[in-house]
């Protein structure tokens, strides 16, 4: 009546709908955070820098000195930070200016917001101490990774 399926056969088509379901739930979780990162950006960071970072968003041309194009913080890198070598994304860097509560003043002027105070405000006492402090970070983190998506050859 039926013939028996031999072992081999299973196992390949499991471990091929096993790939491509893998595959297919890393894509969305990229996609979502991606989104995560592009809406926080649209909603801080794009009046100044523009909604593609290039440095060109609508209160742009009132500010001295004018918005940094954010594409181009990697290609601009010139080894500024030598721990990544010329040309590297400097992750750490970007944290710390978005944030800008652990930039020391003798490192030249603070322009640019201090995001990380705007973002304890907005979260005051709602998750406790600690918890704010977790969701300040992972709103600043959220813009650094997207900000590395874009940056540009």
């Amino acid at each position: 009546m039926f013939e028996p399926i031999p072992l081999s056969k299973i196992a390949k088509k499991c471990s091929t709908l096993l790939i491509l379901a893998v595959s297919f739930s890393m894509s969305n979780a990229h996609a979502e955070n991606h989104m995560i990162g592009a809406d926080e950006f649209l909603a801080s960071c794009s009046s100044c820098h523009g909604i593609s970072g290039k440095g060109d968003g609508p209160i742009a041309q009132f500010l001295t000195p004018k918005p940094t194009d954010l594409t181009q913080l990697a290609k601009n890198n010139h080894g500024l930070y030598p721990s990544l070598g010329s040309g590297n994304y400097p992750f750490q860097r970007v944290f710390q200016v978005i944030d800008g509560r652990t930039l020391v003043s003798g490192h030249g002027d603070r322009e640019m917001p201090v995001w990380g105070s705007r973002y304890k405000m907005e979260e005051g006492d709602k998750y406790g101490p600690m918890g704010a402090e977790k969701v300040i970070r992972g709103r600043v983190l959220e813009l650094v990774y997207y900000i590395q998506t874009i940056q540009e050859e």
